[in-house]
């Protein structure tokens, strides 16, 4: 695989025939801070043991998913804005996948991830490794439809489309990194323009949804807002419950 204009944007950018988990892959290598500066990437499209959120194992046969971990070392100095790291990459592979999904609606499910006409093509998991974040991604790229691992998922394939891999991980890059600069440098979601960016891409936003949390429950509500960390606010019989973490279902829409 070749990845010229990626690697343009990447301070290194190294693809490899396979990997377990690029994420565990590239944390490995956090403490290099010379050979692995910020924006370092690397990238498969044969993952074997890979996870997602909530621990769940993403797999994927070779060849049909890119698998894409980003070391990230410029962060916001407020503790408050890292939990917009996750958020700002769901942004940015939307905006990546809309670039060549155009007749699509492609938007965000809070936290992170990436929805075509409400069926998930990617999804991120972020992990704190010392000073610094590993920030993974998967995109389903030439995945059939047998071989997508739950009905709700879908690929560029199965929409008909032929992805340019490069551009899409070059688009992805460039806005994630434009987007964490500005948040590290306003210090703030609403100054550096980031809380209005997802907020127009999150398809969860005024919809009733199913939110599964940690402890076991679930609230059952309108999710309304953002709330200045990133947390979902989700409306429950006019009461108002913050969300930090959580599995979202979207209701349908009549």
């Amino acid at each position: 695989m070749n990845f010229p204009r990626a690697a343009a944007v990447a301070s290194r950018l190294d693809v490899v025939t396979e990997s377990a988990s690029t994420n565990a892959d590239l944390r490995a290598h956090a403490a290099d801070v010379t050979g692995w500066p910020h924006l370092s990437v690397l990238l498969t499209a044969n993952q074997t043991a890979g996870r997602g959120r909530l621990d769940r194992s993403w797999i994927a046969p070779p060849g049909t998913a890119l698998a894409i971990s980003v070391l990230l070392r410029n962060l916001p100095a407020r503790v408050e804005a890292f939990g917009w790291i996750s958020l700002a990459a769901g942004v940015a592979l939307a905006d990546a996948v809309s670039a060549q999904l155009t007749k699509h609606e492609v938007g965000v499910k809070w936290p992170n991830d990436v929805l075509v006409d409400g069926k998930k093509i990617c999804g991120i998991l972020a992990e704190s490794t010392g000073s610094a974040v590993v920030l993974g991604a998967g995109v389903n790229t030439s995945m059939r439809a047998e071989q997508l691992p739950v009905p709700t998922a879908t690929s560029f394939a199965v929409l008909g489309a032929v992805v340019d891999e490069d551009r899409l991980v070059a688009d992805y890059l460039r806005g994630l990194d434009e987007k964490l600069a500005a948040l590290a440098a306003e210090g703030d979601a609403d100054t550096s323009g980031l809380r209005p960016a997802v907020s127009e891409r999150c398809l969860t936003l005024h919809r009733d949804v199913d939110v599964a949390l940690p402890d076991g429950s679930t609230l059952h509500g309108r999710a309304t807002r953002l709330e200045m960390d990133g947390r979902l606010v989700v409306d429950v019989d006019g009461v108002e419950h913050l969300v930090a973490a959580g599995d979202v279902v979207h209701a349908r829409l009549s």
